[in-house]
């Protein structure tokens, strides 16, 4: 038995030696490149981390869901979530159609060199090399460019000719969620009220056409993104995770319709006074904004898509940014409406929209700026989002659950943000084929980047606002736009969806009842239900 154990002692070593040398041999043999076994692993490694926040993105669609209908009234908790369902599937349907293809038809184009800075394309390096089997670049056309000045993408309709991209498929689903938390924002300023045919409509409008294209300026290799390179304002627009590109476009549409659309009835009285219409389901909302939070740390950190090398240094950044912003945000719109406010209460509706405002405001800048920007960047944002709140009820501007102060106002201020408080951090060397690092006013970088930061905010809030409006104007005019005054008096469950979000239970008609008391009395057994 001692004889035994001892040979065991080099038994087993020697036979895992032999199953890696059978296991390794074939490798050493056979493989021809092992770099490139090395850069398709980290090729995989990137496309899996940005799937996966892709994936937290979409869950983030219940967040809203839950803040919207927590934060308005029971008559319309129907149509309310079934707005925040199906913009998912409307958004992706319009998306796939042309919403790619506007947004990122170009991204791959080559640009020539300017200004010494060689050629440049704005296709993500971290996601494997987007040719087809012949060699020629994929989503390499501009169908309308100016100089080197992108405005619109080319190709990439319903994903024709990609399917054998993993990469740029992976890059469409991360995309499409980001498109849809833009179209997802206007529901909540319009609630209440909004036709469901005026809501299939918006949500075609974000997904086909306005937001891939504005979007497209500053993601897609658009003019915004080359003004590094053609102006010479630092990098270009920078905006990591969309500030502007997704919470500044939402909150635009989102000011636009409820323009458009007017208050709802008793919002506001003769005399300019507000009169508040509070949600019906608190703990609602609070949970959306606990499933919100979670969702953003896909959404900001994934946004480097890629984690291997100075991308994950990018991520990590990002994440415990937004950790910061969102909780500085939370922590400064309650203290404000506790100490500083009329109400002296620290309110939870606008708690929960500092959190937001938070959020949405370090999402632009999330992997550029230190902690301590971080913080201050948020707590600028929850006190930020408490005064926009009261700007527009002196406007009469009625926003049924704070989209506009949220998206908008603090889109904006992210943007803004990274011309500010940009570190120039390492790993962002090269950004948008200028050599140097992104560098806000308050760290050297001078007024090169806020230039292009600025150049960036207005673009979108005027173009997207101002043809927002225009569209939501034509859907008024053809009587799609807002609900008949009866509908919104009772509630839009009914009119508009053919069932309440809440319906009492069923009750037995007083004959079924008598008849099975009766049988009961009898000693009979009740009938089965069509017995």
């Amino acid at each position: 038995m001692r004889t035994l154990t001892r040979h065991r002692r080099w038994l087993i070593p020697v036979l895992t030696a032999l199953v890696l040398l059978a296991v390794a041999a074939p490798v050493f043999a056979d493989d021809p490149d092992p770099v490139a076994m090395v850069n398709d692993t980290n090729t995989s490694l990137n496309i899996l981390w940005m799937l996966i926040g892709g994936f937290l993105v979409f869950f983030m669609q219940a967040g809203f869901a839950l803040v919207e209908t927590g934060f308005t009234r029971a008559k319309n908790v129907a149509h309310t979530m079934m707005m925040n369902m199906m913009v998912f599937c409307i958004g992706a349907v319009g998306y796939f159609a042309t919403g790619f293809a506007f947004q990122f038809g170009g991204v791959n184009f080559t640009w020539p060199d300017i200004n010494g800075l060689g050629e440049w394309a704005h296709s993500p390096v971290t996601l494997g090399s987007w040719v087809d089997a012949a060699g020629n670049a994929l989503l390499a056309t501009p169908l309308i460019a100016i100089g080197q000045h992108g405005i619109l993408g080319g190709s990439g309709f319903f994903l024709m000719g990609l399917g054998g991209s993993t990469g740029i498929l992976a890059f469409f689903l991360f995309q499409m969620v980001f498109m849809d938390t833009a179209a997802t924002i206007p529901t909540g300023s319009m609630a209440e009220r909004l036709k469901f045919t005026g809501f299939v409509l918006m949500g075609l409008w974000v997904s086909m056409f306005i937001y891939p294209m504005v979007g497209g300026w500053v993601w897609g290799g658009g003019w915004l993104q080359n003004l590094g390179r053609t102006m010479g304002l630092g990098n270009g627009a920078v905006d990591f995770a969309g500030s502007g590109v997704v919470h500044t476009i939402g909150g635009a549409v989102a000011l636009a319709g409820a323009i458009v659309i007017g208050p709802r009835i008793g919002r506001f009285n003769k005399d300019g006074s507000a009169n508040a219409i509070p949600g019906h389901n608190i703990p609602m909302g609070v949970l959306g904004t606990i499933i919100l939070f979670f969702g953003w740390f896909g959404f900001n950190p994934a946004s480097s898509l890629g984690f291997v090398g100075g991308f994950g240094a990018l991520a990590v950044n990002a994440a415990i940014n937004t950790l910061l912003a969102g909780a500085f945000g939370g922590v400064a719109a309650m203290v404000y409406m506790w100490v500083v406010s009329p109400a002296k209460k620290p309110d939870p509706g606008l708690s929960v929209n500092g959190i937001l405002a938070g959020l949405v405001a370090i999402t632009a800048p999330c992997a550029f700026v230190d902690a301590i920007s971080a913080s201050i960047i948020g707590i600028i944002g929850g006190v930020l989002v408490c005064l926009v709140t009261v700007w527009l009820e002196q406007l009469k501007i009625d926003d049924a659950v704070g989209a506009v102060p949220v998206h908008f106002a603090n889109g904006i201020w992210g943007v803004i943000a990274v011309g500010l408080f940009a570190n120039g951090n390492p790993n962002t060397a090269g950004w948008n084929g200028v050599g140097s690092t992104v560098t806000g006013l308050f760290y050297g970088g001078g007024f090169g980047q806020l230039g292009a930061q600025l150049f960036e905010a207005v673009a979108i809030a005027v173009v997207v606002a101002g043809l927002s409006y225009v569209f939501f104007l034509g859907v008024k005019a053809i009587g799609h736009l807002r609900s008949d005054v009866e509908h919104e008096l009772q509630g839009l469950d009914i009119p508009e969806m053919g069932t309440l979000g809440y319906p009492k239970d069923f009750e037995p008609s007083t004959e079924a009842v008598r008849e099975a008391l009766k049988g009961a009395k009898a000693g009979a057994t009740v009938p089965a239900s069509g017995d």
